[in-house]
């Protein structure tokens, strides 16, 4: 199953980096490519099941997803419940950079659901979403940080 990792350093405080990473409704705000995030349910403070509509190289995917968040570790992790991919999974991270700023982290699992396809359309889907998380990645870092901060 292909893997995509995206890191993005943000200077930011983690706290106010992590509001913004779970606030996933306000995506739709600030970043090009999500349509629309919606939280369709909340089971409790950790527990969220969120649907999602997302351009990728031209397509719209759409997905339901499962979420555990933990505000400690800074981490949700999410699974794809119904939806376009075969199978969709991974996880949002913000950690603590040594400058006092801010790491976020996107990883991502998938397969596209098409055996017979996977081989050849597997390096261009995940191309596709690497190139989309890290525009994800570079959105919620502009919402967060004046553009004069990001170019010093």
């Amino acid at each position: 199953m292909p893997h995509v990792e995206v890191e993005l350093p943000i200077a930011a405080p983690p706290e106010l980096v992590w509001a913004a990473v779970v606030d996933v409704e306000s995506y739709q705000h600030c970043m090009e490519s999500v349509d629309e995030v919606v939280v369709v349910e909340r089971t409790d403070a950790c527990h969220r099941t969120t649907a999602w509509s997302v351009r990728l190289e031209g397509s719209v995917l759409r997905w339901t997803e499962a979420e555990v968040i933990d505000p400690a570790a800074r981490r949700f992790d999410f699974r794809q419940l119904t939806g376009d991919l075969g199978e969709f999974s991974g996880h949002w991270a913000v950690r603590q950079a040594a400058d006092g700023g801010s790491l976020v982290v996107l990883c991502a699992d998938f397969d596209i659901g098409i055996p017979l396809l996977a081989e050849m359309l597997n390096p261009i889907a995940a191309d596709a979403l690497r190139e989309n998380a890290e525009q994800m990645l570079t959105a919620l870092r502009s919402r967060l940080v004046p553009v004069t901060a990001v170019t010093r």
